[in-house]
């Protein structure tokens, strides 16, 4: 896998996934690059927080926005291993970042299924980087959580 590719990302970003299904929260995680450089890291922290808006996005998008100084991340790439659903999307949107990659579809709330308009304009989206890896954690945590109940 080579640095600076798409996938290289996704990597990271499925490595944030893994620290949150440690800690029993929904394995999504995401990274923030700009410049070649990964500025943030994150990944779902609504259990721990106690807050249904700290998604893996929202926290990557706070903290890039705090090493940026500044409310846009223009000239950045946001990985993300799922979907963002539609509260995640206007966040970007009102980010203005300039690239979005996911890897799982998420087509029970994901922000497609209201339609792809949300996000800026000049948004880049691409999709399906290391799909089946970014599913499968999910579909592994899941399983876990039914087989305990």
């Amino acid at each position: 896998m080579e640095p600076g590719s798409d996938e290289y990302y996704m990597k990271l970003a499925l490595a944030e996934a893994e620290k949150a299904a440690s800690r029993d929260e929904v394995p999504v995680g995401a990274v923030v690059v700009a410049g070649g450089t990964v500025i943030a890291r994150a990944h779902n922290l609504t259990e721990t927080l106690n807050d249904p808006t700290a998604h893996a996005e929202m926290q990557a998008i706070t903290a890039a926005a705090s090493f940026l100084g500044g409310k846009y991340l223009t000239g950045c790439t946001l990985y993300v291993t799922v979907e963002p659903c539609v509260m995640c999307a206007g966040a970007l949107a009102w980010s203005q970042v300039t690239s979005l990659v996911w890897g799982a579809s998420d087509p029970k709330k994901g922000y497609t299924t209201t339609g792809a308009a949300i996000l800026h304009p000049k948004t880049e989206v691409r999709t399906g980087v290391l799909a089946s890896e970014c599913s499968d954690i999910m579909k592994r945590f899941f399983r876990k959580k039914r087989d305990l109940t």
